[in-house]
């Protein structure tokens, strides 16, 4: 990087909110070091600091917490990390309206903190809530199990400030949730991986803060058995907020883990032996919240529907467990060789789930898989001991796990692996017209590829 515009940046945004060096290590991503880290503090500096880059042709890179920064295609080359951490308050609570707006780089566990002090929520768990901020998981469409009853940032996005790749200041939407007129523009920005623009405020649909909730899990012999006591609940007149199906691999980290935290776990509704998952088989976690009496009654009424599908031991998990099932799958390896999202007809989940792992096993390798079973969303994690000496064996079963997916009708996206395995297997599918069409917005907002270039959908 010219030496002239790390100067301009340092005047922009102070000194000591620009990182070059040994200081960049945080921030490599497929081997690649960008060119400085800068973190401005309001919007104005965010503005100027992607005008500067812009200037010189530098690519910029949006960072939160860096818990997606994995995702995507390698970078074509070095580009400037703008770091959001700076931006972190929440800026208007309207507790009448149900409304906040809040800076992108709070982080999640920090909103919800303050928000449930004040008897409401936001309505999104992704994984890594400690890091993972509001920008970035927007921009990343980030959600946890709740998104079975609350949905995803796009149904609780209400407003939107962004600065684009010219370094203009874009506002859409309002600070109300009845937001009719015009163009739902704030919406194109979920999930768009930073390509079109730099998200630096929003303005989102809260929920009070129910009476009670609870998580329950049940043991089943087979997956097959778990989806067809799943297909019972939705069936039925229950009204869970969350539908976890887990395999033995990563059900028997998940009960480790929150058992290891909360040594009560044990006790059942029924005062059988605890959850623990059998060595083959399968874990369904289902949540319920609203007032007491309800959520008691649809706790022992899911037992009932589960029972003739093999449902057994229905217990009650701690709410440690909440934080650990956005990331059921990952967590069930010390370090996963591999991660790839799926999303596929609700049906379609358990068939997934065996025969992918089924695909792996034929090479010896380990997988664990967890899904939001409502609603077609599936992990997976791929594991080798040690560091893979061939990337040929991963590579070869990401490619049939994309191809299983694609038969249904799916589609799978490869959320972290090696630059060596990267080389080989495509990170996201061919979206046929869909990618054009993405590809001509991106034209249109930022002709000259500053944000995040080539690493999205489509290699915009």
């Amino acid at each position: 990087m010219q030496d002239a515009l790390l100067e301009r940046l340092r005047t922009a945004v102070g000194s000591a909110n620009v990182l070059t060096g040994v200081e960049l290590s945080p921030y490599v991503v497929d081997g690649r070091t960008p060119e400085a880290a800068v973190f401005p503090g309001s919007l104005e500096e965010v503005a100027m600091v992607i005008g500067l880059a812009a200037e010189s042709d530098v690519p910029v890179v949006p960072w939160g917490g860096g818990t997606a920064a994995s995702v995507g295609t390698p970078a074509a080359r070095a580009a400037l990390v703008l770091g959001l951490r700076r931006l972190a308050r929440l800026v208007e609570h309207e507790p009448g309206d149900l409304t906040a707006t809040v800076e992108a780089g709070m982080t999640i566990a920090a909103l919800q903190a303050v928000l449930r002090g004040r008897g409401q929520w936001l309505s999104l768990d992704p994984a890594d809530a400690e890091r993972a901020t509001l920008g970035g998981v927007l921009s990343a469409d980030a959600s946890g199990p709740r998104r079975h009853l609350y949905g995803t940032a796009r149904d609780l996005l209400i407003g939107v400030t962004v600065v684009t790749a010219d370094a203009a200041v874009v506002k859409g939407g309002g600070k109300v949730v009845k937001n009719v007129a015009g163009y739902d523009l704030p919406k194109l920005f979920i999930g768009s991986y930073g390509t079109l623009g730099v998200i630096v405020e929003a303005t989102l649909k809260l929920r009070p803060v129910p009476e009670d909730e609870r998580l329950v899990a049940l043991r089943f012999a087979r997956l097959k058995d778990a989806a067809a006591a799943v297909r019972a609940l939705l069936a039925s007149d229950l009204i869970p907020n969350a539908v976890e199906l887990l395999d033995a691999t990563a059900a028997t980290a998940l009960v480790a883990g929150v058992a290891g935290d909360a040594p009560g776990l044990g006790k059942t509704l029924a005062g059988a032996p605890p959850a623990t998952p059998p060595p083959t088989g399968a874990l369904l976690v289902v949540g319920f919240d609203g007032l007491p009496e309800q959520v008691e009654w649809q706790c022992a009424e899911l037992a009932r529907l589960a029972a003739p599908h093999g449902g057994r031991d229905a217990a009650p998990l701690a709410s440690e467990a909440w934080p650990r099932l956005a990331a059921a799958a990952r967590a069930a390896f010390p370090v996963a060789t591999a991660m790839m999202a799926f999303d596929v007809l609700p049906t379609q989940v358990a068939e997934l789930m065996e025969q992918g792992a089924g695909v792996a096993r034929a090479r010896g390798l380990q997988t664990a898989w967890a899904a939001h079973a409502g609603v077609g969303a599936v992990s997976a994690a791929l594991f080798t001991d040690g560091e893979p000496r061939e990337p040929g064996p991963v590579a070869a079963v990401l490619g049939e796990w994309r191809e299983m997916a694609r038969a249904g009708g799916g589609h799978a996206a490869l959320e972290w692996a090696p630059l060596a395995v990267k080389s080989q297997v495509q990170v996201w599918d061919d979206l046929g017209a869909a990618g054009r069409i993405m590809q001509r917005i991106k034209a249109q907002l930022d002709p000259k590829g500053i944000l995040n270039p080539g690493r999205f959908v489509a290699g915009i």
